[in-house]
């Protein structure tokens, strides 16, 4: 029997304990399997909460989709959501990165939302968020079932610059290497088109603005844009990515581990999904100023 939300909600902060007296006894084998063990606890209470929004699959529900929905499910169904903005933008960043299942800049990420949902997400306001998500982290630790994080340099582990991602994705997923820009532009559109293809499954119309991104994307990878077409072919687009990315993607992943196995070692928890200070920050923080 599936585990109630209630029940996955005490587990989770069951975990979040074990793992902050692991990390304080420095026992990283116990440390990397708790937090195994959260993110599938994590992914678990996202499904028991979209399930518990939409108990009958085969009808669309008369109330907007829960917040914690997952951007597929809640896509499918943009012309039943309200127009009023009253999705919390946290929620429009986590549902735009986890279409796109890679960082991304937050004109990237506005454009994503705004191309499948009715509201409107407003990228300037994301200049703030992931600061206010590091001060929340700080000081309730693992307190929420995901945070809007940082990317992280392959060779600093600082922040990269204008990138956001998600608390839940692997550090290596996170990281940014000298081929990770080209390879996360595949994923988007890997995404983007994975999407599309799931709204003309269930026989929901594809907003214009999700063929315009789409064909954005096909434009750059080549063999997946034919011309006479009125509009790309997802199958195509999705295709051509993962060919180009297969050129890629060995030494993409041996980067990304690499680095990752190094944040692991040498960063806490919070700097791991928010980098470690630049030595900018770390001198204005000695001194109060800069010289």
């Amino acid at each position: 029997m599936a585990a109630s939300l209630e029940e996955l909600e005490q587990r989770l902060s069951h975990l979040r304990t074990e793992l902050r007296g692991a990390v304080r006894a420095r026992d990283k084998a116990e440390t990397a399997r708790i937090r195994r063990a959260l993110r599938e606890a994590e992914a678990a209470w996202e499904h028991a909460l979209e399930t518990e929004a939409e108990p009958d699959s085969e009808a669309l529900p008369a109330e907007p989709p829960a917040p914690q929905a997952s951007p597929t499910t809640a896509a499918s169904r943009c012309a039943e959501r309200p127009t009023h903005g009253s999705i919390p933008i946290r929620e429009q960043v986590h549902q735009a990165l986890t279409l796109l299942g890679a960082p991304a800049a937050p004109k990237l990420i506005s454009s994503t939302y705004e191309a499948f949902f009715t509201e409107s997400l407003v990228a300037t306001k994301l200049a703030s968020l992931r600061r206010d998500e590091e001060r929340s982290f700080t000081a309730q630790g693992y307190a929420r079932p995901y945070y809007i994080c940082a990317a992280l340099t392959h060779d600093r582990l600082v922040p990269a610059r204008g990138l956001l991602a998600l608390s839940t994705w692997s550090v290596e997923r996170r990281i940014i290497g000298p081929l990770s820009p080209r390879a996360d532009f595949l994923t988007h559109a890997v995404g983007t088109a994975e999407q599309i293809q799931r709204l003309t499954t269930a026989g929901h119309p594809t907003p214009d603005a999700a063929w315009r991104l789409l064909r954005r994307f096909a434009l750059t990878i080549p063999g997946a844009y034919d011309a006479a077409a009125p509009e790309p072919d997802p199958a195509r687009v999705i295709a051509a990515a993962h060919a180009e990315a297969a050129v890629h993607q060995q030494e993409d992943d041996q980067q990304r581990q690499a680095a990752a196995q190094r944040a692991r070692t040498q960063l806490a928890d919070v700097q791991q999904l928010f980098g470690a200070a630049p030595m900018r920050d770390a001198l204005r923080d000695a001194s109060g100023t800069l010289s």
